[in-house]
């Protein structure tokens, strides 16, 4: 069985959080923040928690963005499923990379750095939604 994850699309009018990844694979490239499902843990519970993790911020998760399974996609064999997601309740909280982020930043969804992974097209694909 494929292992199944995670990936928060925080978006905040034109611009995108994105962590700069701190573990393999891709270590040191950007990406969306995400992780793993846990056991006893929705999908949405798990974006929320990755979220958290990887940012410092509380999120909102909002619209299924979509399934991605392509093979490629990810040399440990995952599928993802990327939401939409809105900062709430960051009065007093600060953007921040931790658990496997070595840095959180925002970024114009115009100028995108290479990214890791599939997220590109997750992107590209999230666009779509919110436009």
């Amino acid at each position: 069985m494929r292992p199944f994850t995670t990936d928060a699309v925080i978006v905040e009018g034109n611009r995108i959080i994105l962590i700069r990844r701190d573990k393999e694979p891709f270590r040191g490239m950007w990406a969306l923040p995400g992780g793993f499902a846990e056991a006893g843990e929705t999908a949405e519970e798990c974006c929320a928690r990755e979220a958290r993790e990887e940012t410092g911020l509380e999120v909102r998760v909002g619209r299924l963005v979509g399934v991605f399974s392509g093979p490629e996609r990810d040399p440990r064999g995952t599928i993802a499923g990327a939401y939409l997601c809105r900062v709430v309740g960051s009065a007093g909280r600060k953007l921040k990379g931790g658990d496997d982020a070595a840095e959180a930043r925002w970024f114009s969804l115009d100028v995108l750095p290479d990214l890791a992974f599939d997220h590109k097209k997750i992107i590209e694909e999230a666009k779509g939604l919110i436009r």
